[in-house]
């Protein structure tokens, strides 16, 4: 039986920032047909994302403010795209 070699615990910012950006598409095209309003529909999914970060990062025990990019950073950005959309209402 073949076993898996050992992945890396933290992936590289180059990655985190790939999946933030994939994970910012998904979000916009969600809120595109929201029935409520592009704006009103960023700000919940921001706001969500912003949730579920912090959740994830609580889970894999991350570091906070790390050399490398990680959970608790996208959870900043979503953060401040939220504030950003609330602001720009």
């Amino acid at each position: 039986m073949q076993h898996w070699p050992n992945l890396p615990q933290r992936l590289r910012s180059t990655q985190v920032l790939v999946r933030f950006g994939l994970r910012l598409l998904v979000l916009v095209a969600f809120a595109g047909f929201g029935s409520i309003g592009l704006k009103q529909s960023l700000m919940a999914l921001f706001w969500m994302a912003t949730v579920l970060c912090a959740a994830i990062a609580g889970i894999r025990q991350e570091r906070f403010l790390d050399r490398d990019l990680n959970h608790w950073d996208e959870m900043a950005a979503y953060g401040a795209l939220c504030a950003l959309t609330r602001a720009l209402g």
